[in-house]
């Protein structure tokens, strides 16, 4: 019997900001367990928050590009239970007045568009990191007090893959929108997924699957959750409300515990946190400063003909979309066939960014231009990598060390392309018996006794005319 998934999803986001959100710690992932908190972060009696404005900041952002209305006027809350990720006793969340609400992520599903409802987005603090093992459980205070946004969906989600659309398109928004880096290789972007299912419209019993470790597992585990809880039905066995959690390698939820009651979080004011009022200009200003999204910087793609694959390629690599950013009058055509070429190779064999590199915007006009001009190939370009990435001096200075220039003087062309005729003639026959693929030999070997210095387009001119010459004789 078919039965209808009703799907909800709350997403935990950590915010790039420098501090924490109520200490001066460093926000900052891959130091050395407990290197980066004090004694606010590890709950000492006595210590008081001071709410870092930057993540208010960001979180302005975060509601704008998610569509939400903004509070003008919010608190803290102080969310009680004992937990030993949590040593205060008690975690600091909005949980009267988010600073988001009623926002909606728009998903395209087979060339449908979809509204994916949110119903809220609050700011709260991370707890520390646990990390069990069989004889004991240890806790690194480096992730306490990281201040996190909740983004949490209306149960208006029906499939897995909208599931994942979602998603995806979300880690995208807050991604190019510099809220977070979204990595959930490294915890800084958590998803839970509540899943119901019934025979009609109305909401079953709903299980919570927590903590899944990547978008395509969300899915999955979806999936899985669904058929578990059908199975069931279908053997008239009774649902109970579960927290489950999803093991990848076996592909199934597994139980974690059952809701008996409600939790009782005596939810209050955080007495040590004033009021927070913001004002229009605040916000505005904010909104001004959020950098040009996916979707916008898609259709410059479009408009500058770069293929899908390409597009697809840049929006994933942010970090090369970005240094597009920054440059105007350029042939974005070209400048994305380089960077995803031998530029990315270059990047990816030495792990390091492009920012980090000798190619400044002004080279890597120069090279753009250089390529589209014919003053270089992409041979001399493949020659050249490692100096342009490497070397702090112009394109101009490095074409001179390294004797490399473009031959465009048809004579010499032509002698060049005689020569390896003449050193050719079974290739040449072959040519001129019908096999295309004698032209590509030839004209590597035109490039290999130039030592690549001649302009390729023209040579392979000269080249196709000087073999159809001897086709006439």
């Amino acid at each position: 019997m078919d039965y209808k998934k009703t799907i909800g999803i709350e997403v935990h986001v950590e915010l790039k900001t420098k501090e924490k959100l109520f200490s001066p710690s460093p926000n900052f992932y891959g130091n050395l367990a407990n290197s980066n908190a004090n004694i606010i972060d590890l709950g000492y009696p006595g210590v008081l928050p001071t709410l870092n404005k930057e993540a208010i900041d960001l979180a302005i952002r975060a509601a704008t590009v998610l569509n939400c209305k903004i509070r003008k006027k919010m608190h803290f809350d102080r969310k009680n239970y004992f937990y030993p990720d949590n040593p205060k006793n008690f975690q600091i969340t909005q949980e009267r007045t988010p600073i988001g609400y009623d926002g909606y992520v728009e998903i395209e599903d087979d060339g449908i568009l979809k509204k994916i409802e949110i119903l809220e987005m609050h700011i709260e603090e991370d707890t520390c990191k646990s990390i069990h093992s069989k004889e004991r459980t240890l806790l690194d205070f480096n992730r306490a007090g990281v201040p996190l946004i909740e983004i949490v969906t209306k149960p208006c989600i029906k499939t897995s893959k909208e599931a994942t659309l979602y998603l995806e398109k979300l880690r995208e928004l807050l991604l190019y929108a510099s809220v977070s880096d979204c990595k959930i290789e490294e915890g800084s972007m958590r998803c839970d997924a509540n899943i119901s299912i019934s025979k009609d419209d109305t909401l079953g019993v709903k299980v919570e699957v927590k903590n899944i470790g990547s978008i395509t597992n969300v899915g999955l585990a979806i999936d899985y959750e669904a058929s578990r809880q059908a199975e069931l039905l279908n053997n008239n066995e009774t649902l109970r409300e579960e927290t489950r959690r999803y093991d990848a390698k076996l592909n199934k939820t597994i139980l974690m515990r059952v809701k008996e009651t409600g939790n009782d979080y005596r939810y209050f004011p955080e007495p040590d946190i004033p009021y927070i009022i913001l004002s229009d200009e605040e916000i505005k200003k904010q909104q001004a400063e959020i950098p040009r999204l996916a979707s916008e910087r898609r259709k410059e793609y479009q408009k500058a003909s770069i293929n899908s694959v390409n597009i697809n390629k840049l929006i994933a690599n942010k970090e090369l979309s970005d240094y597009l950013e920054d440059l105007e009058d350029i042939n974005l055509k070209t400048a994305a066939n380089l960077l995803l070429g031998d530029i990315s190779a270059y990047l990816n064999k030495h792990n390091i960014s492009i920012f980090n590199t000798k190619l400044t915007h002004e080279k890597f006009r120069d090279l753009v231009k250089a390529i589209d001009e014919e003053v270089i190939s992409h041979k001399n370009f493949k020659d050249l990598v490692d100096d342009i990435m490497e070397k702090d001096c112009s394109l101009e200075i490095l074409l001179k060390e390294r004797a490399i220039e473009n031959v465009v003087d048809d004579t010499l062309v032509r002698e060049v392309i005689e020569k390896v005729i003449i050193d050719n003639e079974k290739v040449v026959f072959d040519y001129l018996n019908g096999n295309e693929r004698s032209l590509k030999f030839l004209m590597g070997m035109v490039m290999k006794e130039s030592s690549g210095k001649v302009n390729p387009k023209l040579a392979n001119q000269l080249l196709k005319e000087a073999l159809e010459a001897k086709k006439e004789r």
